[in-house]
């Protein structure tokens, strides 16, 4: 299990692995930006994990209204940043969704891993494995 420090951490990863994809892709929508916006504020104290999914909520909307692949993307990823508030595995998902919106997926993945950090990014994958456990055969 990761600690509430790590889930936090991993919350400001996932927003900042979001922003460039939102910035590219959806700079006129306010939903995107609400969802990075309400990432980092969880992670900073300043609002609850129902507000957060409410927030993310609202991306995925973005997502579902957008005109392209890399505009999809980079509202899911907004997102998954936000609901990483709820559960920590959405992380990931923030960072798969923000390298299909970039424009070299190679480049966003490499910085990436390198902002998560080799502590950060064994708790997310022990997280992420007792998550696919769990799931019915």
């Amino acid at each position: 299990m990761i600690s509430p420090s790590e889930h936090r951490e991993l919350a400001r990863w996932a927003a900042a692995c979001a922003l460039p994809a939102f910035e590219a892709e959806h700079p006129d929508d306010p939903r995107p930006r609400a969802a990075i916006a309400a990432a980092r504020a969880w992670a900073n104290g300043a609002i609850t994990v129902q507000a957060a999914r409410e927030i993310a909520f609202l991306a995925h909307a973005a997502a579902r209204e957008s005109t392209g692949p890399a505009a999809d993307a980079a509202a899911r990823a907004a997102g998954h940043a936000a609901a990483t508030a709820h559960l920590a595995t959405h992380a990931p998902h923030a960072a798969d969704y923000a390298a299909r919106a970039a424009s070299d997926a190679a480049d966003e993945r490499c910085w990436q891993r390198s902002a998560i950090g080799a502590e950060l990014h064994a708790a997310v994958s022990r997280q992420s494995q007792r998550e696919l456990d769990r799931q019915p055969a």
